[in-house]
């Protein structure tokens, strides 16, 4: 198309000077074609599609996965044993004779600690609750690109139908175009009604750059979430679906309760929280620590082949400061995570509340332009062109029929693409798709004049 716009810059000269004697003829030939804005040979993806794709190559949602990854990996040793541990040690020997170990007296020790009882499990536990919190971000990430990914599907495939509405409202302008130059041509109308047919069509190019631009904008935007480059052909195929109604706001709460990642996250935070608490209570139990040894006399010993068996033990009671401050402070976390929860809560609500006031305003002004101002605007331009080429009215009523058609078919799609994005964003805010009440009305892109 850009290359298409510098050519009708380079032959807007030269035709005028072929057809000096009607320029009116060498400004039609320069003016937009109606053509087709998408590539036939690139694969069509629909929305399902893409957040498929979307949910295996999006790089932040791999970067959640490995998170997940690392936290399991964790898990396995969080509550393993310390390693064991080997000692040897000579004391009495000569230091007249430093190298006569026979005459010093050798031991040979191996030894292992134990934490005290129930405080593996627990540190295991807690492991596996960082990896539930990764779990639930991971989830959560990935209906934000769902989200995403529908926003920018949805605004390509507006692009699309609006592309489509243009070159309508091209072969529109180019018949009033003509026609109000054969009336010049014999006199029935004055020069600036061809003029003003002729800004007209040449304002559709401005339209045309600026929807175009909206559809690169988009395409490298659907790109960029589905982890390609920005710059990779991709077109898009589906439809509009407007169900009947929309859940209500109990309802949306509930499924939000039972799915939103970000809730799941909060309850495991908690749990977290509460495990660490009872870790720290845990403190109180000693551990214990048992070593075994082989002890090695020196020579002309009654007995010189002996062993030696030792075990410890802490003593946590004594350390009573230590261990009461860090239960106060496990407890503090514990409150804190509940507070964070109690907000998340309310933030989720929230943003459930605005999505629902959005997706349903969107909602009833599809219906509006479906139902009433689309209509009305087609049968007005069809009655306007007719009366123009039977000399019932002038060019300006004609151009403002088609500018009203236009901005209202505009209006429409954007409409249209603006539901079903406050849709994926309500989504997005429940956590899970939201299920149609009421049949659904699948709205057409198609315009006919």
């Amino acid at each position: 198309m850009k290359a298409f716009l510098m050519c009708v810059l380079v032959c807007v000269p030269a035709a005028v000077a072929i057809a000096a004697d009607d320029p009116y003829e060498a400004a039609l030939t320069a003016l937009p074609q109606q053509h087709a804005h998408t590539n036939s040979n690139v694969p069509t993806v629909a929305v399902d599609e893409a957040e498929q794709i979307a949910l295996q190559t999006n790089p932040r949602i791999r970067v959640a996965a490995r998170k997940v990854t690392m936290a399991e990996a964790h898990v396995p040793g969080a509550g393993a044993l310390d390693d064991p541990s080997a000692m040897y040690r000579g004391w009495q020997v000569p230091l007249t004779k430093p190298w006569d170990y026979n005459a010093a007296m050798n031991m040979f020790m191996v030894g292992q600690n134990f934490p005290g009882p129930g405080k593996r499990a627990l540190r295991s536990q807690l492991a596996t609750d960082t990896v539930s919190v990764a779990k639930a971000e991971l989830e959560a990430k990935k209906r934000e690109v769902s989200a995403a990914v529908r926003k920018a599907f949805y605004d390509l495939l507006r692009s699309r139908d609006e592309l489509r509405v243009h070159d309508e409202q091209v072969g529109i302008a180019r018949q009033a175009f003509e026609a109000a130059r054969i009336k010049y041509s014999v006199g029935k109308v004055p020069q600036q009604d061809v003029l003003k047919a002729q800004v007209a069509l040449t304002k559709l190019i401005e339209h045309l750059v600026m929807l175009e631009q909206d559809a690169d904008l988009s395409r490298a935007t659907l790109n960029t979430l589905l982890g390609r480059s920005p710059d990779t052909p991709i077109e898009v195929s589906g439809q509009h679906a407007i169900p009947a109604q929309i859940p209500t706001l109990a309802e949306l709460k509930q499924l939000a309760v039972q799915n939103r990642p970000e809730l799941m996250a909060s309850a495991a935070t908690i749990k977290q929280a509460q495990d660490e608490v009872a870790l720290a209570r845990k403190q109180y139990t000693p551990d214990f620590s048992a070593n075994v040894g082989y002890m090695l006399a020196p020579s002309g010993s009654q007995f010189r082949n002996n062993y030696m068996i030792e075990g410890s033990m802490t003593l946590p009671w004594l350390n009573r400061r230590k261990h009461e401050s860090e239960i106060s402070e496990a407890r503090a976390t514990v409150a804190e995570r509940q507070a964070e929860s109690d907000a998340t809560s309310l933030t989720v609500f929230e943003q459930i509340q605005e999505a629902l006031v959005r997706a349903n305003s969107a909602k009833r002004l599809v219906e509006l332009y479906r139902n009433s101002l689309r209509p009305q605007s087609e049968a007005t331009l069809r009655s306007t062109v007719i009366a123009y080429e039977n000399d019932r009215t002038d060019i300006l009523n004609l151009l403002d029929s088609q500018n009203t058609t236009l901005d209202v078919d505009y209006a429409y799609f954007r409409a249209l693409a603006d539901f079903d994005e406050r849709m994926a964003e309500l989504e997005w805010a429940v956590g899970a798709p939201v299920p149609p009440s009421g049949p659904i009305a699948t709205a057409s892109p198609e315009v006919t004049r």
